[in-house]
């Protein structure tokens, strides 16, 4: 005989009696499984970072996990990347139609709502699936940072620090203890650094982290280089020294 919860199991559709969408969840885990992604606001402007793991002869120069929307947005994705590279693409079109329409950057709250939207959408349609990822987005406009956190289940929430992906409860709570509002982007980098090295299971390289920022001065999308990755990586040791004990 089949498992009760089968039926609810396989339909998108259809709440299971206690009230679960199981495919939804499903979804969620597989942004759980993927490795670490991180966002920190400071006063300064934003910091996105994710962790990539390279095989041995796979060259890796382009970043797979962080991707720039407009001149002005970012995006650091968790799960499972192929649905990411979709959405940076609706993003993306959505950004540039409200630049041509308004004639204004479009404010990053506006993206994560129209990406959580078509998530929620593709909750509540038969013959699709949740997108398995989620997706941490930051950017500055009016000289003012903001972060946002988009999942598979349609949710849009706004935060001064998150981590998703593997490890990310862990991570989350280094964060909360961590976190400071007058943090310099120095200091914002420093600590996505921190978080990046605690959940990895490299300690001690920084070739697996890429990062990001938008700074308010400027308001532009900027790479950092790995100069700089490697100098963040090795203050954070320094200054946040944590074994996963």
């Amino acid at each position: 005989m089949l498992p009760a919860q089968q039926g609810y199991d396989r339909a998108i559709t259809v709440f299971s009696p206690d009230g679960r969408l199981y495919q939804v969840e499903y979804a969620i885990e597989t942004v759980r499984r993927g490795t670490i992604a991180i966002g920190v606001k400071c006063k300064d402007g934003i910091v996105i970072a994710a962790e990539e793991k390279s095989k041995k002869l796979q060259i890796s120069d382009i970043a797979q996990k962080i991707f720039q929307i407009d001149d002005h947005v970012g995006i650091a994705a968790a799960g499972y990347i192929p649905d990411a590279r979709s959405q940076v693409d609706n993003a993306r079109f959505f950004s540039q139609s409200n630049k041509m329409i308004y004639d204004e950057p479009v404010e990053v709250e506006t993206i994560a709502k129209h990406l959580a939207d078509q998530c929620q959408q593709y909750t509540q349609y038969a013959g699709v699936r949740p997108y398995g990822v989620a997706l941490i987005l930051g950017g500055v406009v009016n000289n003012k940072p903001e972060l946002f956190l988009t999942d598979p289940s349609g949710t849009f929430i706004s935060y001064d620090a998150i981590a998703i992906g593997s490890g990310s409860e862990e991570v989350t709570d280094f964060l909360e203890k961590t976190y400071k509002d007058d943090l310099s982007l120095e200091e914002a980098a420093t600590l996505a650094a921190a978080g990046i090295q605690l959940s990895s299971e490299d300690k001690d390289g920084q070739s697996h982290i890429r990062m990001a920022h938008i700074k308010t001065e400027n308001g532009l999308y900027e790479l950092v280089t790995d100069e700089q990755i490697a100098s963040y990586s090795n203050t954070a040791k320094e200054k946040y020294p944590h074994d996963k004990n």
